[in-house]
């Protein structure tokens, strides 16, 4: 599963460029070639309002090694603030060999948008990817430093040169409703294997804290599948004595304050069979979604005008190792009728983690949960409001393996239960169910041949509902493939074949199915269900 041997849902779209039904009409070939249909997914486009818009590119860089792209970010004066939207674009493109790559893209030193890259044809692809930013206006809203990065090696063998255009669009016309007030990335940041540590000053008015962490598992060793990790006793090639289960927990002044379930990340050379992904990546390979926690209970304790400390910890790394990256940024909210809120946090309780690990002759199995609660209140020119958060999480997953780790097939579900009411003038209540599934194999064959199969799948439910309106959606992202190749001879003889399939559903207000398919690297389907 190591690689070669051994990365809100409707605002995100992967877009295909040019030529998207180019092959529709004829046969797709009978095995991998040097040249494959450029990768897109079928997620649903970004909502973007009529009117007048105004584009710049922030970003026009060829990454060949590991320096960041610096730049100058300047908001646009003939589309002056406040938007209603604002949309972040980034195009790709790539040939050559390359492995798959991981980066980001800050604004001020904010963390935007995270990404992996997807592996080259010979003769090159190109894509694009979309993200509503609308949540960053208050950062954009003045000039910022740009930084991206993305690590990339370029030589003799590996001679793709990753050549990324950036540009954010804005459409003017009034700030929506609920967009924050600042935007705050972690300051004085410094990362020490599993841990993140850095601090954060809020505005004395400050009523609503929101972080995000944008954590990943990630540079080719065991923490970038860290879903596969087993105890030292069982044997297996990726140890971690506590077993598979990790959780991103957020830590203020050293107390927990939030727990959430990392995505299993699948980025496009994973589980030994970039053959899987070319055209077709896993969900969110290509849009990395950060964690989000409700910290307002804890409000209260930082408006007092110092500087507080934050800790991104995720549980579960083995001592003394890395492999993790976790951007952090949050999200306030004022009160613009005080200069000053005061509150308190009332209780808060984490439960004992129950991580129950059987370790068998070759497979592994855990039964893992966890729950953490927090209430708190700030006093504001509106009146008392008082903040409730509960959040459940939990992991199932059996992983078995044969003789020097052939096959090796795991069997896994994840879920990130959380609820957030909210008592003063204006009540509401949230409620987000995350679930995540992943059913794979790799097994190697007596001619060399390996072959993977596999199923994944990004799920939630949410519901709000306050004084004035209520949101109710279900969204499912299920990515299903399978793909074969003959290990140790040259790229000619691998005779690689595969298909994919990608299923996007989502339900409320609207309704949004699509379906998209491919056979050895050209889309064979692309049909909606609505």
């Amino acid at each position: 599963m190591r690689r070669y041997a051994t990365a809100v849902a409707a605002a995100m779209v992967l877009l295909l460029g040019a030529g998207s039904t180019a092959h529709a009409a004829t046969p797709p070939p009978s095995e991998f070639g040097n040249d494959w249909d450029d990768p897109r997914t079928a997620t649903p486009p970004i909502a973007r309002p009529d009117g007048p818009s105004c584009t710049i590119r922030i970003v026009n860089h060829q990454f060949v090694n590991f320096d960041p792209f610096v730049g100058a970010y300047a908001p646009p004066a003939e589309c002056a603030g406040p938007w209603q939207t604002v949309v972040l674009t980034v195009h790709g493109a790539v040939r050559g060999r390359q492995f798959d790559r991981l980066g980001r893209l800050a604004i001020g030193g904010a963390t935007i948008f995270k990404t992996s890259t997807p592996e080259p044809s010979v003769d090159g692809i190109a894509w694009t990817v979309e993200k509503d930013v609308t949540a960053y206006s208050a950062l954009l809203s003045r000039p910022q430093q740009v930084t991206m990065w993305l690590g990339n090696v370029v030589d003799d063998t590996y001679t793709g040169v990753l050549d990324i255009q950036a540009d954010l669009t804005f459409y003017p016309g009034g700030r929506p409703t609920g967009t924050p007030d600042d935007v705050l990335p972690l300051a004085d940041t410094a990362s020490d294997g599993p841990d993140t540590t850095g601090s954060l000053t809020v505005a004395r008015n400050t009523e609503r804290l929101v972080a995000e962490v944008y954590a990943t598992g990630s540079g080719g060793g065991c923490e970038e599948f860290w879903y596969i990790t087993a105890p030292s006793a069982s044997g297996y090639s990726c140890p971690a004595d506590n077993g598979p289960y990790r959780e991103v927990q957020v830590l203020v002044d050293g107390e927990i304050a939030g727990i959430a379930m990392p995505y299993p990340h699948i980025y496009t050379g994973g589980w030994s069979n970039p053959f899987l992904w070319y055209a077709i990546p896993a969900p969110r390979a290509f849009n990395v979604a950060p964690v989000t926690y409700d910290l307002s209970p804890f409000v209260g304790r930082l408006t007092d005008g110092k500087r507080h400390q934050v800790r991104v910890h995720v549980l579960g790394v083995p001592a003394g190792q890395g492999g993790w990256e976790a951007p952090t940024n949050f999200f306030a909210w004022r009160d613009a009728g005080s200069a000053v809120v005061a509150g308190a946090l009332l209780a808060s309780h984490v439960s004992e983690l129950d991580n129950a690990v059987t370790v068998g002759s070759s497979d592994v199995t855990v039964a893992a949960a966890h729950k953490f609660t927090a209430v708190g209140y700030v006093q504001t020119s509106h009146g008392r409001v008082t903040y409730n958060v509960q959040r459940t999480v939990g992991n199932t997953s059996h992983h078995v393996w044969g003789e020097q780790e052939n096959p090796d097939a795991l069997k896994a579900e994840w879920t990130d239960n959380s609820t957030v009411v909210v008592a003063g003038r204006q009540p509401s209540i949230t409620v987000h169910n995350a679930r995540y599934l992943l059913d794979g194999s790799v097994i190697i064959s007596a001619e060399n041949r390996l072959t993977t199969t596999f199923t994944v799948t990004d799920a939630a439910t949410h519901s709000t509902v306050g004084p004035k309106s209520s949101t109710r959606w279900t969204q499912d992202d299920t990515f299903t493939g399978t793909a074969s190749w003959t290990l140790g001879v040259p790229r000619p003889d691998r005779h690689a074949t595969g298909t994919s399939r990608q299923r996007y559903q989502l339900h409320g207000d609207t309704c949004y199915d699509h379906t998209i398919a491919t056979v050895n690297g050209y889309f064979t389907e692309d049909s909606s269900g609505c």
